[in-house]
């Protein structure tokens, strides 16, 4: 997941936020053997109290990472993690997280509505495992009045996939041509 991060996400600048957290080593990597929607739900919200009590300086954003569910039928296929993406936004709500955490997601088999599969504007949110990816709503909002024209940031990463050979999507993401 490291390496994901550090070859596709930041290497690509996927996510022009993402290499200082980096750097400083304020991301959380969480691994989840949860098998079901109540233990993942639980994990996600310790993981939201966890930055609750740690400062962004100490504790940026947590990636939740959800590797055993790949073969699991709720979340190795995306139209499930899609689904249960709506307990998960039920749960931000209910806990009162709306407007202090933001919900990025990743799949393997990840793909935007009006696109084709093999799309490549599918690929800046196809990781090898589901990844809940919970952000700092005060962060993201800080270091978006010092970026420049931040509503471009989706079009010019398709632009950067689109612009991969056939070599380059292989070794940024081999867990797709298995």
């Amino acid at each position: 997941m490291q390496r994901w991060l550090s070859d596709v996400v930041v290497g690509l600048n996927l996510c022009p936020f993402a290499r200082r957290p980096m750097r400083a080593g304020q991301i959380r990597f969480a691994i989840s053997e949860a098998r079901d929607d109540e233990t993942l739900m639980a994990e996600l919200l310790a993981e939201m109290r966890l930055l609750d009590h740690t400062p962004a300086r100490e504790l940026e954003t947590t990636l939740l990472i959800v590797p055993g569910q790949s073969q699991h039928p709720y979340l190795g296929d995306f139209a499930d993690f899609n689904q249960f993406l709506d307990l998960a936004e039920w749960l931000i709500e209910r806990n009162d997280y709306t407007g202090i955490y933001q919900l990025a997601t990743f799949h393997p088999q990840y793909q935007f509505a009006d696109t084709a599969s093999e799309d490549a504007e599918n690929l800046t949110n196809r990781a090898p495992y589901p990844i809940l990816h919970l952000i700092r709503e005060a962060s993201i909002e800080r270091v978006l009045s010092h970026y420049p024209d931040p509503e471009n940031i989706p079009e010019n990463n398709i632009r950067r996939v689109e612009a991969l050979g056939e070599e380059d999507r292989r070794r940024l993401f081999p867990y797709l041509f298995g």
